[in-house]
Parts: C-alpha cells; sequence; structure tokens
C-alpha cells in the first residue's frame, strides 16, 4: 500500500487522509493490542510494592497437575520460605486446572501467585476472561508466554492456537491492572535480538523479565547491561524492567533430567556434576542454589530470582522441602 499521498489526499478515496489528524500512538503494534493503563496504585503488601522495596525470591509450584491434595500440600510446605509461587503450566502434563481456579485455591492457602498464562490453549477472548478472573483473584502478578507448541508435551493431540503472542497479551494484562512478567533466553537464537524484543515487551506493558538459564551470573549480567542500554537509546521514561533470573534446583538424577529437558536450558560450568557426585545430593542442590542464587541477588537489576525445576519420582513434597529449603537460606539475604 502507498499510504497517505503527498497532497494528505486518502490513496482509495478522493477525500483528505482521514489518519492525518489523529495524534500518534505511541504503542499498537499489532492488531488487538492494547496500550497499558495507568499503572495502579501501589498498595502495601502487593507484589508491585514489595519488589520497590526489596529484592523477593518466587519459586516453581511443582504439585501434581489436577490434584488439589497436592496442590495443598505443596502449598504447606513453601508458606512462609517464598514470596510468590510461579504457577504455569507443566510441559509435562499439559491438561491443568484453570489458571484463575488454581490461584484461587493456592491463596486459599496462605501462598501470593504469580499465575502462568499461556496463548497456545486460548484464544484472545479466553484469554481476557482469565486476566478478568485473575484480577478478581487478587494474584501477584501474571507471566506471558507464548507457549510451547501442543507437539511437545503431554498432549499432541490438541491443536495449538496462538491467537495471540506474549507480547499482545503482555500489553493486555497491564491493560487488566496486573503485574505484568515475561520471559526471555539470552542463550536462544536469535541471540542478537533478545534484547531489543525484550524492550517491545516492555513497551507494551511487562513490568518483570523472568531471565530463563543463561549459563550463570555473568551472560545475565551482560544481557541486563545490553536492555538497560537499549530501554536508554529509547527516551521512553515509561521504560523499566526488573529482572529475576532463574536458578536451577535439582536434588536427584530424577530432577536433573527434567531441567535438562528444559529448552533452551544452560547451566553453569559443573553444576550438575557438583550436585549428583556429591554423597547427599539434595544437601548439596540446596547449597548449589543457594549459592547461584547469591551470585545473581548481586547483580545491578535484578529484584529477585526464581526457583526454578520440578519434582521426579520422589514426589511433589520433597521437591517442594528443597524449594522451602532454598527460600529459608535466602531470606536473611532479601529481607533488608
Amino acid at each position: 500500500m502507498r499510504g497517505v499521498e503527498f497532497d494528505g489526499s486518502c490513496e482509495v478515496a478522493d477525500h483528505a487522509c482521514v489518519f492525518l489528524d489523529l495524534p500518534t500512538v505511541r504503542w499498537a503494534r499489532s492488531a488487538g493490542s492494547r496500550p497499558p493503563a495507568p499503572e495502579p496504585a501501589r498498595a502495601p503488601g502487593t507484589m508491585r510494592h514489595v519488589l520497590r522495596q526489596r529484592q523477593v525470591v518466587v519459586a516453581d509450584f511443582p504439585a501434581r497437575a489436577l490434584s488439589a491434595s497436592s496442590l495443598t500440600e505443596v502449598s504447606a510446605i513453601l508458606l512462609g520460605s517464598v514470596d510468590a509461587v510461579l504457577a504455569g503450566d507443566s510441559g509435562a502434563e499439559r491438561v491443568q486446572f484453570s489458571p484463575a481456579y488454581r490461584a484461587a485455591l493456592i491463596q486459599r492457602q496462605g501462598l501470593r501467585v504469580w499465575s502462568g498464562l499461556n496463548c497456545r490453549d486460548r484464544n484472545r477472548v479466553s484469554l481476557e476472561g482469565e486476566l478478568a478472573s485473575l484480577a478478581d483473584a487478587g494474584v501477584a502478578g501474571v507471566h506471558c508466554v507464548t507457549g510451547d507448541h501442543t507437539r511437545t508435551g503431554s498432549r499432541p493431540d490438541a491443536r495449538p492456537v496462538f491467537d495471540l503472542d506474549s507480547t499482545r497479551l503482555a500489553a493486555l494484562a497491564r491493560a487488566a491492572g496486573h503485574l505484568v512478567s515475561v520471559a526471555e533466553s539470552p542463550c536462544a537464537p536469535p541471540t542478537g535480538r533478545r534484547a531489543e524484543r525484550l524492550v517491545e515487551k516492555v513497551r507494551a506493558g511487562a513490568e518483570v523479565c523472568f531471565v530463563n538459564h543463561a549459563g550463570g551470573a555473568a551472560p545475565v549480567s551482560s544481557f541486563i547491561r545490553e536492555v538497560q542500554d537499549l530501554l536508554a537509546e529509547s527516551q521512553d521514561p515509561g521504560a523499566a524492567v526488573a529482572f529475576v533470573p532463574c536458578v536451577p534446583l535439582v536434588v536427584d538424577v530424577a530432577s536433573a533430567r527434567l531441567l535438562e529437558s528444559f529448552t533452551t536450558l544452560v547451566l553453569p560450568p559443573g553444576y550438575l556434576e557438583r550436585i549428583l557426585r556429591a554423597p547427599d545430593p539434595f544437601a548439596e542442590g540446596v547449597s548449589a542454589a543457594v549459592d547461584l542464587s547469591l551470585e545473581m541477588l548481586a547483580l545491578d537489576g535484578v529484584r529477585g530470582v526464581n526457583l526454578s525445576g520440578g519434582a521426579g519420582p520422589a514426589g511433589a513434597a520433597v521437591f517442594a522441602e528443597a524449594l522451602a529449603a532454598v527460600g529459608r537460606e535466602l531470606s536473611p539475604t532479601i529481607q533488608t
């Protein structure tokens, strides 16, 4: 298409272009996206408020899918040891309780929920309904992901939706008043454009970036600096993002194998060997996660860590105990 003509006339009709007198839209990258709403009030106790006051510890939530009893058991173990749980969709078990229902069950136990929401399984109408339900439930935040293809995981028979992507979902979530997080993988192709991709997500409404496993503190620090430089160049006073790097937790061979199944996984050199060769892999896994977490928390721009991984055959409760142990070890560091 040619767009507006040189004289200001419409390209397809004999009148002035109707767009000439409209103000410039600062963010509307694609059809169906919405600009961020005004920032909600930072009430004490909300995750947005906590992030401004101190660093946080967020833990993956290893409860069994479709098991309210497992969800309750894991919640009881984690209560008081972490600031929030990241309750997303399991790659191994695609069929889950709906995000809002799961969040309500967990929050009933007293835990803050950072709820994962993917575009793979839901069209935009369903996503908007979930965002409204999550707002009504009062979740700590919404983690917006595009989602893996249905050919991975336990339900290859299901058709993928992908009506939206994580960037447009972030805009919808921010417009609904949520604290919005997204993910980026600095080591995954296209590595040269990962930072600028995140900048677009921030402009869409994301406030927090969970940095996927990138091989340790040094690569994460480099990625943060690259993003901050691009945000500074954008000269957008509202463009800022807090970083929450993922820290791998491994306590046995099964949890190591599960972690290795994550896409674009890059671990610090010797990380798994340190744990699996130890006389007590559980204790060593907790110690390794604490050590790496402290390295991450010392980086400029890092507002917390995400303890990442999943349970092996030993069960969700055992892995939740490991998550809780790491959280308790880190508590004196972040409670300042």
